[in-house]
């Protein structure tokens, strides 16, 4: 599955990090691509393993908002 997640608050590289990396540790999770300047987040991964909510609330604890 795909899907593009519209995420607030990212204003630099570690913002993109912080973002990458807490979608690539959900496990199902197969790619993660960041767009740092439209704050678009396209993620590939398998919905028998893990939700378009998990990926909010991971996205949401490093302290970023995730546009429904």
């Amino acid at each position: 599955m795909q899907a593009t997640l519209d995420v607030k608050g990212m204003t630099c590289g570690h913002c993109e990090s912080a973002v990458k990396g807490a979608l690539e540790n959900l496990e199902g999770v197969q790619t993660v691509n960041v767009n740092l300047d439209t704050g678009k987040v396209d993620v590939t991964y398998d919905d028998a393993v893990v939700t378009i909510d998990a990926m909010h609330e991971a996205v949401e604890d490093q302290g970023y908002d995730v546009v429904a």
